[in-house]
């Protein structure tokens, strides 16, 4: 006859079985992001640090705070940029109505300008990249 005992429990797995353990030391506060982390996402420590290492490994991890400094001096610097081209346009047109506006500074503008434009198209195409993978 088979065996008649009454299982229970979880099925044991055949493949994928977790068998080794690895150890971490943390802070004080370092540990309480963890807990953090843990209660916000709903999940386990264990969970948490295995997903953190394995599907995010290929993508960086940033300093949220930081980063936001950091685009919004970029934002700063590109008013900056754009209120000086403005004052140099306003300029320019102050010394074309005044007849000494020369051609070679005004095609010197609009070839500064359109390298501007690019630059700016640029920045703008990486920052929405970088909204997309955050959003991920």
């Amino acid at each position: 006859m088979g065996d008649r005992r009454k299982l229970t429990g979880r099925p044991l797995l055949k493949k994928g079985k977790r068998v080794k353990k690895i150890g971490a030391r943390f802070t004080q506060e370092e540990y309480d992001i963890i807990v953090a982390l843990e209660k916000q996402l709903g999940v386990t420590e264990t969970d948490l640090v295995r997903i953190r290492l394995l599907n995010d490994a290929s993508t960086y991890v940033i300093n949220a705070k930081n980063f936001i400094v950091e685009i919004d001096q970029l934002g700063a610097e590109m008013g900056r940029v754009g209120n000086n081209i403005n004052q140099l346009a306003r300029h320019a047109n102050t010394l074309k109505l005044a007849g000494s506006l020369q051609a070679s500074v005004a095609i010197r503008f609009n070839e500064l300008f359109e390298q501007y434009l690019v630059v700016l198209q640029a920045v703008e195409a990486t920052l929405r990249k970088i909204i997309r993978e955050m959003g991920k």
